[in-house]
């Protein structure tokens, strides 16, 4: 997944790369499968800015 920053506060890909290895791939027991972990980066990002 290459998925450009859109915002301007989003995560940058050279970033995004050094940090998705490190995330699960969302294959849990419990609720729903992830979609995008770089989507939900982002959101926590703005979640502790605002």
């Amino acid at each position: 997944m290459d998925a450009k920053a859109h915002r301007k506060r989003d995560i940058s890909d050279k970033l995004w790369n050094k940090m998705e290895m490190l995330l699960p791939e969302g294959k849990g027991k419990v609720g729903r499968r992830g979609k995008d972990n770089r989507q939900f980066i982002n959101a926590e990002f703005w979640v502790l800015r605002t």
